[in-house]
């Protein structure tokens, strides 16, 4: 299995996500791999961790989240690997709910989103999205 961490999907799954046109809830399992010191893409000086650079972005964006219908259902850091073998572990994770592909497609989209994804780039080194639905 490959695994590669990205910090946006490829344009395959974007067309993915926005061929699927059923409108029932789905889950977001986030695994979060941050950089060790945050680097912005304008060069800016800068003394934050990765994490705390993410964090600028993440806050904020729980309002977001909310105006989209989307909540954060459970977080976590990331302490160890029980079973299985990964080069590298992540070191968060979030699950987010959203009532449906749209939603997540318009929240990430708007112009909040756009502002504070910078943010969002100078902590992240990579992440993994995996769709989850509870069956029916």
């Amino acid at each position: 299995m490959n695994v590669t961490n990205a910090l946006y999907p490829t344009d395959a799954q974007m067309l993915a996500l926005h061929e699927a046109h059923d409108n029932k809830p789905i889950q977001l399992l986030n695994l979060f791999k941050f950089k060790a010191k945050a680097e912005y893409a304008d060069g800016r000086p800068c003394t934050l961790s990765g994490k705390a650079a993410y964090d600028l972005y993440g806050q904020p964006m729980l309002d977001v989240l909310t105006r989209y219908g989307a909540e954060v259902v459970y977080f976590a850091e990331v302490t160890g690997l029980i079973i299985g073998d990964v080069d590298t572990l992540w070191d968060a994770m979030v699950i987010v709910k959203y009532p449906s592909r749209q939603a997540l497609i318009d929240m990430t989209s708007c112009d909040d989103f756009n502002a504070l994804r910078v943010h969002r780039e100078a902590g992240l080194e990579g992440q993994l999205n995996i769709e989850m639905q509870v069956p029916e």
